[in-house]
């Protein structure tokens, strides 16, 4: 990170409360912090998901975002052309400039250019997951604050060595898990990690199923044009050009994403984990049970799916399709389930108003963006959603992948983080095999 632009902003931090409180010496003309008070920031990926995080990024006053990075000059996601919104790096530079009545962004194709730019603060890495973890350490490396969408990475190996670089370096990282700045997750893992649920047996986490059809076309067709499909697939395999498995739909292919198992397991396992302290932990034992898989040949991930997990403490975990979407923990007192917006639970009592769970009280956060925002300003490492985390709540996901593979229960020592007695699946395990695509 700029080294002087950051330690100036922690120390004015430091001084004046900021950013809750700015004082008008620090305003500019529109009433926003000065230019030497702003969360400089660029962005890569501009699709629906990035530029809708991008925008909430660029709402605060206290951000000024100078660069986007795309490899696809404009597109309509997965419709037909012209059609919803348009989505590309000529959009999302469109999107800054409007926010600031100018056209002072700059957009780039290769996001190095824009980590070198030399002005960077922080970064907000929002691509297919494939490229999270090259962007991420990239951006690491020169000393920025990154905001990386989940799941924090495509690859096993590739979440340890990101959150082993966070650490070495006191970074500020924060997965785009944005469940963990909801009051009603929030409330939730209160309720259970202040003992009103008893004895707790272990939880349920409940994930959508994939797709066994093919979402868009399977026509193998020239790249779009505008589209650099090379660098796009980077250090994936670089498979033939089809609308059913790029923009939205890569995630059924195991090339570039990991189906609905972790597409979402980083939301609501991470909850999860969160309520029952697993957070720098994970299981002992785990086994896939009952995947079955798509009869579309364009996709290779899970239609439904099932991993059973044991805890060092005895507990058990269970991810699901069959369970419908969230998290729900039991105990010999009772239960608690919890979803976006949705929140039940055995007694009633518990979630009435005004309710006081207990001495434990989970991260305040005052929004996912906002908290980010606040960390990188006042150089602290400890967000929300912190990368090592992000990793272990999509640990049993990685574990799950190589259980169906090899079709047997693995042994797991979440310490040192290995397969215990299984070659074969530690190997599988630990694969960061990349294609020569420069």
């Amino acid at each position: 990170m700029n080294s002087t632009r950051r330690n100036f902003i922690a120390t004015a931090a430091a001084g004046i409360g900021f950013p809750t409180i700015i004082p008008g010496s620090a305003l500019g003309k529109e009433g926003r912090p000065a230019p030497s008070n702003r969360l400089t920031m660029g962005f890569i990926g501009m699709g629906n998901r990035g530029i809708g995080v991008m925008e909430a990024f660029l709402n605060h006053g206290d951000v000024q975002g100078v660069g986007i990075s795309d490899v696809h000059d404009l597109h309509y996601r997965d419709r037909e052309w012209g059609e919803g919104r348009a989505l590309g790096r000529k959009p999302g530079k469109a999107v800054v400039d409007k926010q600031y009545e100018n056209e002072d962004c700059k957009a780039y194709n290769e996001f190095e250019a824009l980590l070198d730019r030399g002005d960077l603060d922080a970064v907000m890495v929002a691509t297919p997951y494939h490229w999270h973890y090259h962007i991420t350490m990239a951006a690491l490396q020169r000393g920025l604050a990154v905001y990386c969408e989940k799941p924090v990475t495509h690859l096993f190996g590739e979440g340890q060595e990101v959150y082993r670089e966070v650490a070495k370096h006191d970074s500020v990282f924060q997965v785009g898990s944005q469940q963990r700045s909801e009051p009603v997750f929030r409330q939730a893992v209160e309720i259970v990690r202040n003992g009103h649920l008893g004895k707790i047996s272990g939880f349920e986490v409940g994930l959508p199923a994939g797709y066994d059809e093919a979402q868009g076309s399977t026509a193998l067709v020239d790249v779009p044009e505008g589209l650099d499909y090379n660098r796009w697939c980077g250090p994936s395999e670089m498979l033939p050009y089809m609308r059913a498995r790029h923009h939205r739909w890569w995630r059924w292919h195991t090339a570039f994403g990991g189906g609905n198992l972790m597409d979402w397991i980083g939301h609501h396992n991470d909850i999860a984990h969160w309520g029952m302290g697993y957070e720098s932990s994970g299981p002992v034992e785990l086994e896939a049970k009952g995947w079955t898989w798509a009869g579309e040949p364009a996709y290779d991930t899970p239609v439904d799916y099932e991993i059973h997990s044991e805890y060092p403490d005895g507990k058990t975990g269970i991810i699901s399709t069959k369970f419908r979407q969230g998290v729900k923990w039991i105990g010999d007192n009772g239960w608690v389930w919890v979803n976006r917006g949705q929140i039940e639970a055995s007694n009633p009592e518990w979630l009435e108003d005004g309710f006081e769970a207990g001495d434990w009280k989970a991260y305040r956060s005052p929004g996912h963006q906002r908290n980010f925002i606040d960390c990188a300003k006042e150089g602290r490492s400890e967000t929300a959603a912190p990368a090592e985390n992000g990793h272990r709540s999509i640990t049993p996901g990685h574990l799950g992948w190589v259980s169906a593979r090899v079709r047997r229960k693995l042994k797991w020592d979440p310490i040192a983080e290995t397969i215990s007695g299984d070659e074969e699946a530690s190997v599988k395990l630990m694969a960061m095999d990349y294609r020569e695509w420069q």
